[in-house]
C-alpha cells in the first residue's frame, strides 16, 4: 500500500473475454452514483479521470434504462483509478491526526484474450508485458470464472475450469521471463488471488461453499498447478494464498429485455476486500514470521497508519517490528476486530463523526456480513 494523504490499494481483475469484467466495473462504479447512495454512504466514489467515470456511468445507465450492455473491450488492459472521499461533516480534529485522509482503488482490468491466443507480433508482446507490469502492486487478484460457461458444461464443469486455469498459468509462464530482472522472483506481485464467481445471478442455488467445493472436487489439481506459477513469480512463496479465498459476483439480475442493476450480488464488497483483506492477511502472515526482508517492507507499508486510523495497536515479532511503527502491547489486539467488538468500533466511530474510521470498520463489518450471507469465503490461513 502506498501511503501518501491517501491510501491506495490495488485490485487486479483477470477472465476470459465474455466473463463480464466491463459490466462488473461498471456496475460498481454507477451503483455508487446513484441517489440512495449517495444519501446514505458516508463517503462518495469518485473517478479520477472524468471521461472514464462518465463512460462507466453511461454504461450502467444503458443497463438500467434501456437492458443495453456495455460493448466488450478485446485487447485492450484499463487500469480505472477511484478515490474514496469522505462527506462534509468529519470531526476535523480526527482528520488532522491522520496519516491518510482518502483511500484510493485502483481497479486493472486485464485483457481475457491475452490468456486465450497468442499475439498478433512483438508490439503487442510488448503492450501485454507492459500492461501487465501495471498491475504488479496489486495485492488481490479476481480471477473470474464465468458462471454462463458452467452452465454451458453442466455435468463437465471441469472441461471449462480446466481450460481456464491451463490458459492463465501459461500466460503467466509466457510472460516470466519478461517480468523477472535475471531470473529474480519479484517483491512485488498480487499475493491474495482470489477465484470469483461471475454472472452468478445465473445460478442462484449456488452459494460459496457449493463454488469452492466444485472448483475442488472438478479442478483441484489445475488449481494447485496454477499456484506453483505464481510461487515462481515470487520471493517469500509462505505469504501467498491462491485459491484459497471465493467471493459471488453479479452485476445485476439479466433478464428479457430488462436488467435489474439494484439485484447485484458482491460488488459492494470490492472496496473492502480491496482495503481490509490484505490488511488482515498481512498482519496473519507477519505473526506467522512469513514474510522476510524487502517483501515484509513492502507488504507492511501500510499497516502502521491504517492500524492508527482504525485505533487499534500493532507490535510485530522481532525485525518486522522495525518496519512498522510499534505501540502497544502486542498483535492481537489488532486482529480482535471482529463481532461485537467491530461493531462497537464503528458506533463509536460514527458518534465522534470519525468517518474514515467508521468507514473502514464498515468494511469489515462488511466482509463479515458477506460470510454470513455466503457470499464470501476467507482463507484462515
Amino acid at each position: 500500500m502506498d501511503v501518501s494523504r491517501a491510501l491506495e490499494q490495488h485490485i487486479a481483475v483477470f477472465g476470459e473475454g465474455g466473463s463480464g469484467k466491463t459490466v462488473l466495473v461498471s456496475s460498481f462504479y454507477g451503483a455508487t452514483q446513484e441517489a440512495q447512495f449517495l444519501q446514505q454512504s458516508h463517503f462518495h466514489v469518485l473517478a479520477d479521470d472524468i471521461g472514464q467515470g462518465n463512460r462507466l456511468h453511461k454504461n450502467y445507465l444503458g443497463m438500467k434504462n434501456s437492458a443495453r450492455l456495455p460493448e466488450p473491450t478485446r485487447f485492450s488492459g484499463t487500469s480505472y483509478s477511484f478515490s474514496i472521499k469522505l462527506k462534509d461533516g468529519s470531526a476535523a480534529k480526527a482528520m488532522k491526526t491522520r496519516p491518510f485522509d482518502a483511500l484510493r482503488l485502483v481497479w486493472h482490468d486485464y485483457p481475457g484474450e491475452w490468456f486465450e491466443q497468442d499475439v498478433s507480433g512483438p508490439e503487442e508482446a510488448q503492450r501485454r508485458v507492459d500492461t501487465f507490469r501495471s498491475l504488479l502492486g496489486s495485492d488481490v487478484a479476481l480471477l473470474l470464472v464465468d458462471a454462463q460457461r458452467l452452465i454451458d458444461n453442466s455435468g463437465e464443469e471441469e472441461r471449462y475450469l480446466k481450460s481456464l486455469l491451463t490458459n492463465v498459468r501459461n500466460g503467466l509462464l509466457s510472460l516470466k521471463d519478461d517480468l523477472l530482472e535475471d531470473g529474480e522472483p519479484l517483491v512485488e506481485f498480487p499475493r491474495i488471488w482470489m477465484i470469483a464467481l461471475s454472472k452468478a445471478d445465473l445460478l442462484p442455488g449456488m452459494d460459496v461453499f457449493a463454488f469452492r467445493d466444485l472448483l475442488i472436487e472438478k479442478a483441484w489439481e489445475d488449481l494447485d498447478q496454477l499456484r506453483q506459477v505464481v510461487a515462481g513469480l515470487v520471493q517469500a512463496k509462505d505469504a501467498l494464498a491462491v485459491g484459497e479465498d471465493f467471493v459471488l459476483l453479479s452485476s445485476a439480475q439479466f433478464e428479457a429485455g430488462r436488467i435489474e442493476v439494484t439485484k447485484r450480488v458482491g460488488l459492494d464488497m470490492v472496496l473492502p476486500m480491496a482495503a481490509m483483506l490484505p490488511f488482515e492477511r498481512h498482519v496473519r502472515w507477519a505473526q506467522r514470521q512469513q514474510i522476510p526482508g524487502k517483501v515484509a517492507e513492502s507488504l507492511l507499508r501500510g499497516l502502521g497508519p491504517l492500524a492508527d486510523v482504525l485505533g487499534r495497536r500493532v507490535k510485530l515479532p522481532g525485525r518486522l517490528g522495525k518496519i512498522v511503527r510499534v505501540a502497544g502491547p502486542g498483535l492481537k489486539d489488532l486482529t480482535d476486530m471482529a463481532g461485537e467488538k467491530l461493531r462497537e468500533l464503528n458506533a463509536e466511530a460514527l458518534a465522534k463523526h470519525d468517518y474514515l474510521r467508521a468507514t473502514l470498520t464498515g468494511f469489515g463489518m462488511d466482509l463479515e456480513k458477506g460470510e454470513k450471507e455466503r457470499i464470501l469465503f476467507r482463507s484462515l490461513r
